[in-house]
């Protein structure tokens, strides 16, 4: 289970407002890349923050709303166009950027999740390889990300039904290949991605 030890770490370094950050989309077919930068309460960490994968959806709905009522938080994310110019990898940096960016305080470092630190950011920074699971800030980061993400696509699945974006996020699944198929590319396909280029072009 993640723990405040990477944001100790780097208060004893003497940084403040320690941001963790991590991402969710980079995969899908469709939709944005979501981001979330979260700074923790120290005394008021909700229980049981862990990598947003290994939790059920009532969990991080719930968690979801602990973190967001007691730490300070933002968003930001990168657009189906954003994605499909400066490819997939620049586009989620450009989240990352903007969710640091967007926090209510400055922050003074960030642990970001991975192993590749993002150009340009707004503060010191160091990558945690699977940090989802080992430090507290960046597990939270990944529940804003995730259920944020999740909640978008399940409203353009309703403008867009068929292709089962309110079960598989915009993935790969073979629900959602078979809608390309026979629904065609939608506004919020990514068309740089390999299927929904193939789709796109067969006929061309």
């Amino acid at each position: 289970m993640p723990d405040y030890s990477f944001e100790n770490a780097a208060l004893e370094a003497g940084h403040a407002n320690i941001a963790g950050v991590d991402e969710v989309g980079r995969g899908p077919l469709s939709g944005p890349v979501v981001a979330a930068a979260v700074i923790l309460d120290p005394k008021r960490i909700p229980q049981g923050l862990r990598d947003s994968k290994k939790l059920t959806a009532k969990r991080r709905e719930g968690l979801f709303e602990q973190i967001t009522a007691s730490a300070t938080w933002s968003i930001g994310s990168s657009s189906v166009a954003e994605i499909d110019e400066i490819n997939i990898l620049y586009a989620t940096y450009l989240a990352m950027r903007r969710a640091l960016q967007g926090l209510s305080v400055s922050p003074g470092y960030a642990l970001i999740d991975g192993n590749r630190l993002p150009p340009d950011l707004p503060c010191a920074a160091e990558t945690i390889i699977k940090g989802d699971d080992r430090a507290v800030s960046i597990a939270a980061a990944s529940i804003l990300a995730k259920v944020t993400r999740d909640r978008l696509m399940r409203d353009l699945s309703g403008q867009f039904p068929g292709y089962g974006w309110e079960t598989n996020a915009g993935y790969g699944t073979s629900q959602h290949l078979d809608a390309l198929s026979r629904l065609g590319v939608t506004p919020h396909h990514r068309v740089s991605f390999k299927p929904v280029h193939h789709i796109l072009y067969q006929d061309k």
